[in-house]
Parts: structure tokens; C-alpha cells; sequence
């Protein structure tokens, strides 16, 4: 079955949103942002926010999915050709190219709805790979959750003291750290 694009007004909206919570998120926490800021901020009527999302946290978990994406797509041929330091550097230059709304959207409350959410997109991209292989003996679902888990963290720990490694020293402690334990190469 073939995709279909989203309509233009659809993506209009939709963006409209994301910059009304990107830029709210970054004033105060999220947790204290209110549907009806946002639809204000993005100039929408307050029921079209409810065509499109039935929360904020729908909202910023979809926010949160088209990085995930951009970053899959990105960082899976590196990945995949073994490239594990050069897709951990791509990882690491994104993220610092992005800093500032990753820091808004990754500071979500530990343990919530919206975490657990994005851990799973993380975790089922990587096991959608094809060419995601654990060790012998380590269950895929269980490697594949320390890879989502660990990477997410990684990141956040990054961006929360100040990025004191540049992109390159952390894509190799990236590799290291995080992705070969979980790779049968």
C-alpha cells in the first residue's frame, strides 16, 4: 500500500504547531503548556488541534518521531556498512546542530508516557533495520531496548553538560559505549 503525502494544509498546520511548542517548551516545562497556548501561538482554532492530535504529548511525540526518522535515515547506511564511529559522529553533529530544540523536546519527565513512546519509535526502527544483529545468546527485542535507551541517554547527558566533547570524540565513544556491545560484528 502506498503512502499518501499529507495535504499542504495539513502540513501547514502541523508545522504551526511544532514551532508553537518549540518555542513554548523553551519559556517554560511542558508539562505546564496547555493545548490552548498552543493553538493560540500557532494561530489555529482550538478543535483543529483535535483533528490533528488528542494531546500535547501526541503532539511532541510526533515531533519527536520525524527526528527519529531524519536520524534513521541518516545514520542506517553508516551503520549498516559497519561504520559505527562515523554514524556515531553524524549522530553527535546533528544533535549539535539541533541542540536547542533537542534540549526543549528531550526534556521530558523520566518515566512518562511521552519517554516510554519514544524509546518504543527508537526501539522499533531498530529492529525494522534488517541488519540489526545482537550478539549470540542476547534476545533482539532486549538488545535493540538497551540500544534505544542508552542512546537516548547518551544524548540527553550530552546536551545537559554543555556538549564538553566535540561531535567526533563522542561518535567514537558512541560506538564504544553503546552500539558494538549490541552488534554480532
Amino acid at each position: 500500500m502506498e503512502v499518501q503525502p499529507l495535504d499542504r494544509r495539513v502540513q501547514r498546520t502541523r508545522a504551526a504547531l511544532a514551532q508553537a511548542l518549540l518555542e513554548l517548551a523553551s519559556e517554560r516545562p511542558f508539562a505546564d503548556l496547555t493545548v490552548r497556548e498552543l493553538t493560540d501561538r500557532a494561530d489555529i482554532g482550538y478543535a483543529t488541534f483535535f483533528r490533528h492530535y488528542p494531546n500535547k504529548e501526541a503532539l511532541l511525540l510526533d515531533v519527536l518521531s520525524g527526528i527519529v526518522d531524519d536520524l534513521t535515515t541518516l545514520l542506517e547506511p553508516m551503520a549498516d556498512a559497519g561504520r559505527l564511529d562515523d554514524a556515531g559522529r553524524e549522530l553527535f553533529e546533528y544533535v549539535a546542530a539541533h541542540a536547542a530544540r533537542l534540549r526543549v523536546l528531550l526534556a521530558v519527565e523520566h518515566g512518562s508516557a511521552v519517554e516510554h513512546a519514544l524509546r518504543a519509535a527508537v526501539r522499533a526502527r531498530v529492529l525494522a533495520s534488517g541488519t540489526f544483529r545482537p550478539p549470540e545468546g542476547v534476545p533482539e527485542d532486549l538488545a535493540a531496548h538497551h540500544l534505544s535507551v542508552s542512546s537516548l541517554a547518551l544524548v540527553t547527558w550530552w546536551l545537559e553538560h554543555q556538549m564538553p566533547y566535540d561531535a567526533r570524540q563522542m561518535g567514537a565513544i558512541y560506538a564504544r559505549l553503546v552500539v558494538r556491545p549490541t552488534r554480532d560484528r
